[in-house]
């Protein structure tokens, strides 16, 4: 497992030049209709049901709902229900499903060791000939493919955005002060006491739900000393106390005491879209998200978009540092989307995932700001485009720590980071019990 980890974490790094591919391929948009006997155990007349949960909201909601209704149209056999679920209790609600035995026929998860963990309890169909049929895998960029896999065989379809975290800003805030994107985190301090001396909150943060903030950690660590800290680390080879975590924790504290981040940030709720609300208004200029940040404002606030007042650059490079400065974190695909082993129709229910990704939906996703993972994609929105060069020059991706990290583990992760925001512990204080918290899982 150990080594299975490691090797997860390369595969991904290897594929990363694979996603200049472009045109030429199958499009993924093959026939969603269910095969020919699909279902055959459902009592004549009967309608096979099927559940699909997902985490997308606003209007993406409505795209995967048309998807869905186009699905039973051209297949009046099964009855779908659709089920959308709030990001931030989704976890918890997927494990109350798992313990009860009730799993939806078709469930997402976001790769690394959970999904591992679910494969291994054996909770997930093996769908690797499903998507092998008429070379449909093919279709997907290799290293969303790779997230997907697990020993040599396919677990999910990475159907939502190809997610990498870069740090967003309002460019009027930037034109109004005169200010530049920083390449190098020394510029970007110095953009943000710019911002702190004319009142303006340079970072909009909602950090109760504390996966937001761990992505400065996780992005510090990573310009400091590259992917190694934390594969090692996470796979019982080097320890969260070493220099990386360390350089994070330190640096996220003085950006606290500066005033770098909004007031109150530790008690919001990224879900509520409070941090998102000065975004607009100007009263934070940038915010460090994944580039489902672009789908987010066109289901919130089309006419931002449309104004032309979305900036995007990659979190900036480290003085000094010997890290690859070109490295993402992120995941290719974001929301894979599993079949249920309990499904008593697990090909009607991958036929249902293929329906997310058929032609008209292509067009809906595209047009809400998504970044399919296809080989076949392009976009004419300017700030997707910077996300898909920011991707296409990146030697490799950094799975986001709760993804990788077993469960356990990563809520110690996520409640440490908080801390370190808080400013309730010291950064080797939460990297010691975050340490513990691995070393015990390792040695169970």
């Amino acid at each position: 497992m150990r080594k299975m980890k490691k090797l997860a974490a390369g595969s991904l790094a290897a594929c990363m030049f694979l996603l200049t591919a472009c045109g030429g391929t199958k499009d993924a948009a093959a026939d969603p209709g269910v095969s020919e006997g699909a279902g055959e155990t459902a009592a004549a007349g009967d309608k096979i049901p099927l559940t699909l949960w997902h985490i997308q909201t606003g209007t993406m909601n409505d795209v995967i709902q048309a998807s869905v209704d186009r699905f039973v149209a051209e297949n009046p056999q099964y009855d779908v229900t659709v089920v959308e679920k709030q990001n931030d209790s989704y976890k918890s609600d997927l494990s109350l499903a798992i313990n009860a035995g009730t799993l939806p026929d078709v469930f997402i998860t976001w790769g690394g060791q959970t999904m591992y963990d679910y494969i291994d309890e054996g909770l997930i169909y093996d769908i690797t000939d499903l998507m092998k049929e008429d070379g449909y895998a093919d279709s997907f960029v290799d290293a969303g493919i790779a997230q997907c896999s697990y020993n040599g065989s396919i677990y999910a379809v990475p159907v939502e955005n190809i997610s990498v975290a870069g740090i967003f800003y309002n460019k009027d805030v930037f034109a109004k002060y005169n200010l530049q994107e920083p390449s190098t985190v020394a510029e970007l301090e110095a953009v943000c006491d710019t911002l702190v001396s004319n009142g303006v909150a340079p970072f909009a943060l909602a950090n109760s739900t504390q996966w937001t903030g761990s992505m400065y950690f996780q992005y510090l660590a990573t310009r400091y000393g590259g992917l190694e800290p934390f594969a090692d680390a996470a796979a019982g080879e080097g320890s969260f106390e070493n220099d990386a975590f360390v350089y994070a924790g330190k640096t996220i504290q003085d950006w606290v005491n500066k005033k770098y981040f909004c007031d109150g940030f530790n008690g919001m709720d990224d879900d509520s879209g409070q941090a998102r609300m000065l975004f607009y208004s100007g009263n934070a200029a940038m915010d460090l998200m994944g580039s489902w940040f672009v789908s987010t404002i066109a289901g919130e606030n089309q006419q931002f978009l449309d104004d032309d007042k979305l900036g995007f650059f990659p979190f900036p490079a480290l003085d000094g540092s010997e890290a690859d400065p070109s490295l993402c974190l992120g995941t290719i695909g974001d929301n894979l989307y599993c079949v249920s082993a309990s499904s008593k129709d697990p090909e009607g229910a991958f036929h249902l995932i293929q329906s997310l990704l058929d032609d008209e939906a292509q067009t809906e996703r595209t047009a809400n700001g998504k970044i399919i993972p296809l080989k076949s994609f392009s976009s004419d929105n300017e700030v997707v485009n910077e996300v898909l060069d920011t991707v296409n020059s990146a030697s490799g991706i950094q799975l986001w720590y709760d993804q990788y990290l077993p469960a356990e583990v990563a809520e110690v992760h996520k409640q440490t980071s908080q801390e370190i925001f808080g400013l309730t512990m010291t950064p080797e204080e939460a990297n010691a019990e975050l340490q513990s918290a691995m070393t015990s899982y390792l040695n169970k």
